[in-house]
């Protein structure tokens, strides 16, 4: 009997699990509610999700992963016992083998806490790849060709830009500026333009409908009502929000995501800096999806740019693919 081989894109949003031989097989938010008083656990996943900001003093709804890492060993541990058991169903006996994607600027103690916390969930063996390698493999660049592929990958904690050749990282760098970030400015901006207080899902419904990183004046207005609380009068109130508006929000996350990508391109070497500027940039995380990203990012480096096919679940399909690699040697 064959041991089962699973990869895990350990996100600061969400969670997807990959089993070989059936592909993605749970893709669930990495929030986690438990109750203060008795310290036991009330819900994971999407659950979970629907009780950010929702909670009574005794229960509290937490992301046990920030920008990327571990900030809370005990109840990741927890998190991902529940998520595996729920990926492989009740009949499996043995302890599968876990390849888990973690940012490429973490830290060698970063990664003991990542491997330790996978050992505790049940793995019998677990090995580590780097985010922008996984999403290269899963958007289906063939990495060991001897030629520059630039990933920009835009997750929920950490955007990872890196320029591959060979199998191998070149240059890359990671930055703790991602979705989360994107969320956490138009709450900002809600609150200083508008008097109006808004939570971190309601900030996410705002960037996912309307939400947009670059204005075009052929684009279309889109605008949508927010329901929040008025900072003046402390009642609830609704406002317009235009996509303009988000643009400007976003204005100064977007940019320091470019300019870690400018500065990536730099460091790059002559010779694969032609192979980018002739294959152009790829884009891929859930970050990925914010409209007009591609543009501003071609806008500014004179590069093209194009966002993978399915860029949530590439992380998770390249790890996949990667533990299917490792099986067969």
């Amino acid at each position: 009997m064959r041991y089962t081989d699973i990869g895990i894109d350990l996100g600061t949003a969400s969670i997807l699990v990959y089993i070989k031989g059936k592909g993605v097989v749970l893709k669930e938010p990495s929030v986690v509610a438990f109750d203060v008083d008795t310290n036991r656990i009330k819900a994971i996943g999407e659950d979970a999700r629907l009780m950010l900001g929702r909670t009574p003093g005794n229960i509290k709804a937490v992301r046990p992963l920030r920008q990327g890492v571990i900030s809370d060993y005990t109840v990741t541990e927890k998190m991902m016992k529940y998520f595996i058991q729920k990926a492989l169903g009740k009949k499996s006996f043995r302890r599968p083998r876990i390849v888990v994607c973690v940012p490429s600027g973490v830290t060698e103690v970063e990664k003991k806490a990542v491997e330790d916390a996978t050992y505790e969930a049940g793995a019998r063996d677990v090995s580590l790849i780097e985010e922008p390698i996984a999403a290269a493999i899963g958007a289906g660049i063939d990495i060991r060709k001897p030629c520059g592929n630039m990933i920009v990958d835009i997750g929920g904690g950490t955007t990872d830009v890196a320029v591959i050749s060979l199998g191998g990282t070149v240059v890359s760098d990671s930055i703790k500026i991602a979705g989360d970030d994107f969320d956490d400015a138009i709450v900002r901006y809600m609150r200083k333009k508008h008097n109006l207080l808004i939570g971190e899902r309601t900030a996410e419904d705002i960037k996912i409908k309307i939400g947009t990183a670059y204005r075009d004046d052929d684009d279309e207005e889109m605008e949508m009502e927010v329901n929040g609380r008025n900072l003046v009068t402390g009642l609830p109130r609704k406002v317009r929000v235009t996509s303009n508006e988000t643009e400007e929000a976003l204005r100064e996350t977007t940019a320091q995501i470019v300019e870690t990508i400018h500065s990536v391109l730099e460091k790059t070497p002559p010779e694969l800096a032609a192979d980018i500027a002739d294959r152009g940039i790829v884009l891929t995380g859930g970050g990925a999806l914010l409209r007009g990203l591609e543009d501003l990012i071609k806008d500014k480096t004179g590069i093209n740019c194009m966002t993978a096919d399915d860029p949530m679940t590439c992380v998770a399909i390249g790890t996949g693919k990667y533990v299917e690699i490792l099986s067969d040697i």
